[in-house]
């Protein structure tokens, strides 16, 4: 039960301060939050910061009165100041519409919205948020967008609402360089605003760039608060070496990918052009540039999951359907993904368990314990417990999410692996050990991985070859 707060102790407290004490979130077999105690103070930066699952985003939304599917949530002090909240999640797919267009959606938000605040236009949220003016893009749907555009598209959403409070989960997952400095700007531009921010992130020097404040979680607990000076060190940045992308290289036999010529987009915007690659065994290949340039179309593309209109792709020399449903199972299980939002990419209504063992039943006809023992492996490779998986999707964390689906790919044992934006929502040490798992796949295994990126870091760890996608156009022969 949320008590309110006695009349003397309400007038100590900033007007329009965000006061929480005892906050406790549970499931019936996880404590996830236990007696957080924490102030939010109006119109500046204020960062959630800790490892994945340490309960930044069970705090967050409980800020607003929210909380997951199953878990309980109960406050002894809650009082919001007369905040109006605007909340972006982690994962965008789940504030979209899949089957409405973009502009029909910003529109009935904007309908909706007079009467509260300053009515804010369509076209000024997404300028703020970072959208070029692109009339085409109002009749696209959510699915057609990239990662990226598809978390700008939530933030322009939040603020046609005119929030006084936007709270930001992971706002910068999935940017590359240019939008993600963009995106930082707005944050600082809307504070000077005097709009009050909440910033759930991993992103350390995102933190350091316009945080005023820092709370730092751990094991469900408040462990620290200050400015950025009580942040961590920042890792040094490893020199970066790219392929050139117009090396015409011969194309080796024994390659166990192949683009060749490849052609897709959606309705009438060409997104890859004549796009040609070669993967080998035991060899990363990294797929970087901006948003929309055609990254995760090219990934959809080798998974069957996008049919081009011209080109082909080849596995072990063996040309592929176009479709993934007219693939056989081999094929099928040859390549693993891990997609960029790891959380709408499992089934809501079953437990990740079950999921992670589908696919070694399926697709190699294991039986019940070798697919239970696959699993298990999987789990053991990303540093997941069991215990967790046994829970339904919405329970978990971005970062446990993250891993729960890299194991079911590696489940499957693909000789072929494809990470979009693995590493988003893992907090460093975290995203260390995935790397060195990948790393150890790629040198001991001999798996071919298709790396999708904006991580500077992530891309130098383990990438043998970086293809420029903001040149793809010119991209005619094999890399």
């Amino acid at each position: 039960m949320t008590e309110l707060i006695p009349a003397a102790q309400a007038a100590a407290v900033p007007s329009g301060t965000i006061r929480v004490r005892g906050l406790t979130a549970r499931t019936p077999d996880r404590l996830l939050v236990e007696g957080v105690d924490l102030d939010i103070p109006a119109g500046v930066v204020t960062a959630l910061v800790g490892a994945s699952g340490s309960g930044k985003t069970t705090t967050a939304l409980a800020l607003m009165g929210e909380h997951r599917p199953g878990v309980e949530v109960t406050t002894a002090v809650l009082d919001t100041g007369g905040a109006r909240f605007g909340y972006v999640p982690q994962h965008p797919s789940s504030a979209l519409n899949p089957a409405l267009r973009i502009g029909t959606v910003l529109d009935d938000i904007a309908r909706a919205g007079p009467g509260r605040g300053h009515p804010v236009t369509v076209a000024d949220a997404l300028e703020r948020a970072g959208f070029a003016d692109d009339p085409g893009m109002l009749r696209r749907y959510p699915h057609q967008l990239s990662g990226g555009q598809q978390q700008r598209l939530v933030i322009a959403q939040a603020l046609l609402t005119d929030p006084t409070c936007l709270i930001l989960d992971e706002p910068t997952t999935g940017q590359d360089p240019a939008r993600r400095t963009a995106v930082l700007d707005e944050i600082t531009r809307l504070a000077r605003q005097g709009l009050t921010i909440v910033l759930v992130t991993h992103d350390l020097d995102a933190v350091r760039a316009v945080a005023q404040r820092v709370i730092v979680m751990g094991g469900g607990r408040v462990l620290e608060t200050g400015d950025a000076e009580i942040l961590p060190v920042a890792a040094p940045r490893i020199p970066q070496t790219r392929a050139d992308p117009t090396d015409r290289r011969p194309t080796r036999a024994d390659a166990r990918l192949i683009l060749d010529a490849v052609t897709a987009g959606y309705r009438n915007t060409g997104v890859l052009q004549h796009f040609s690659l070669s993967l080998q065994p035991g060899e990363c290949l990294a797929l970087h540039g901006p948003s929309g340039c055609g990254k995760t179309t090219a990934a959809r593309v080798v998974a069957g999951l996008h049919p081009p209109t011209a080109g082909r792709v080849l596995l072990d020399g063996h040309p592929l359907a176009a479709s993934v449903r007219r693939r056989t199972r081999h094929q099928t299980a040859a390549i693993g993904y891990v997609f960029q939002d790891a959380k709408a990419a499992f089934d809501p209504y079953r437990s990740v368990w079950e999921q992670i063992l589908r696919g070694p039943t399926r697709l190699r006809g294991a039986a019940g314990p070798e697919s239970a023992t696959a699993a298990r492996r999987a789990l053991d490779q990303v540093g997941l417990a069991e215990r967790i998986t046994r829970q339904h999707p919405s329970a978990l964390s971005g970062g446990e999410a993250q891993r729960a689906a890299l194991a079911r790919a590696l489940a499957v044992e693909p000789s072929l692996l494809i990470c979009d934006e693995v590493t988003t929502g893992l907090d460093p040490v975290s995203r260390q050990r995935v790397l060195d798992i990948l790393s150890d796949l790629v040198r001991t295994q001999r798996i071919s991985l298709l790396v999708i990126s904006h991580d500077d870091i992530v891309v130098d760890a383990i990438a043998d070859r970086v293809v420029d996608m903001s040149l793809q156009v010119t991209n005619r022969g094999p890399l």
